[in-house]
């Protein structure tokens, strides 16, 4: 199979900045709300159990995003729903910032996850559109912005916690730095956004088989991210002997790999066919999870989780530009099917892999890790458009 066109390039202009910039803001929420849980969970002095619904409530609200968004966009064009989602997602991070009430905070984590991906997917949708055959390299590089501001984020939340001001005031970044960015660039978008409406008498044409199976691959691919987020530190102790908190650096190791993968999978996007490199990708992953699965040393099991994030780097923005590819040339269909895909994986992956921890070790329910890998490239490789 030949390469990508020498001609695609990745033009960075003002609208491509935007949606980088709006994708960073949703990261601080992402990551922010993530690091707080622990600390929040002391606040409400809950079981652990009982704060995980605050991810159920995020996976709920992604669900529920998807629904929304085919209304959402057209009724109201791309532009104003990502502002509508940012918004949102903004009144669900006050509310956590604002009350220790474990109702309303589990409205806040549902409400910001809700309006959060509403942003997210109809923003990546309008990005894929803007650059055409260089989208995945666009929607790699937008992820790894994403991821840098993210991880930012959660060592100045981690700070911040540690000052008389408490970790809530450092959840205040969301909205402040999503006013700063409406006032400096919100009158900036892309120009070939414009959701088209069928004629009259017309109806969309249905998504073909390919697109489902994009989704679930989609699925696959968000499962196994959240299995290693949730999940790796405490395999890492198990078999290493670090104690809990030493052990938590484990995921920096990950988020690491992650942000690297990201930028250097938006170089490689340019130069190979997108199934190829997505299966390169799922290959480079199971050699880090073999790695870190089979590692009784501190410093193997940090550099199988580091290769492991190189790999699922680029997981979610290849599979995502695979939807957009599959939907018939309908992007908005793809942004309002992958929050769906995506809420079921971060609520069914990481409850499955914690049930197989019970009933047979946090080592074995790894394994569910390659099955996800699997069933992934299968995916891939089925719905490959015919050369």
């Amino acid at each position: 199979m030949s390469s990508i066109s020498e001609g695609v390039r990745l033009v960075r202009d003002r609208p491509t900045w935007l949606i980088y910039l709006q994708l960073g803001t949703f990261a601080t929420f992402i990551y922010g709300l993530s690091a707080a849980l622990p600390l929040l969970r002391l606040d409400q002095r809950t079981s652990g159990t009982v704060a995980g619904l605050h991810g159920t409530a995020m996976a709920v609200g992604t669900i529920l995003a998807g629904l929304s968004l085919t209304f959402l966009t057209r009724r109201y064009g791309r532009r104003v729903t990502t502002w509508i989602g940012l918004a949102g997602m903004n009144a669900g991070v006050l509310l956590v910032v604002l009350t220790s009430a474990l109702p309303l905070t589990l409205l806040g984590y549902g409400v910001a996850g809700g309006f959060g991906s509403v942003a997210l997917y109809t923003a990546m949708a309008a990005l894929s559109e803007h650059h055409g055959p260089a989208g995945p390299a666009a929607i790699s590089e937008a992820n790894a912005v994403g991821v840098v501001v993210g991880v930012a984020a959660t060592f100045l939340l981690s700070a911040i916690a540690q000052t008389a001001l408490g970790w809530r005031a450092a959840l205040l970044l969301t909205p402040v730095l999503t006013a700063l960015l409406a006032l400096t660039l919100g009158r900036v978008w892309p120009r070939a956004t414009t959701v088209s409406a069928p004629s009259t008498g017309e109806r969309p044409a249905r998504p073909g088989w390919r697109f489902h199976v994009a989704g679930g691959v989609l699925f696959c691919c968000v499962a196994l991210e959240f299995t290693f987020n949730l999940w790796a530190a405490e395999l890492f102790a198990a078999r290493t002997g670090l104690s809990a908190a030493a052990a938590a650096t484990g995921l920096t190791a990950f988020l690491a790999g992650l942000g690297a993968g990201r930028f250097g999978g938006a170089y490689l996007a340019l130069r190979l066919p997108p199934a190829r490199l997505f299966l390169g990708a799922l290959a480079v992953t199971a050699a880090g999870w073999l790695l870190f699965w089979l590692s009784t040393v501190p410093v193997l099991s940090y550099a199988g989780l580091a290769l492991s994030g190189v790999g699922a780097a680029l997981h979610f923005p290849l599979a995502l530009a695979g939807l957009i590819t599959h939907s018939g040339g309908r992007p908005d269909r793809a942004g309002a099917a992958a929050p769906i895909w995506a809420g079921s994986a971060m609520a069914v992956g990481p409850l499955a892999l914690g049930a197989l921890a019970d009933g047979f070790g946090t080592w074995n329910a790894f394994l569910l890790v390659p099955v996800l890998i699997c069933l992934a490239a299968g995916g891939v490789l089925i719905a490959r458009p015919r050369a």
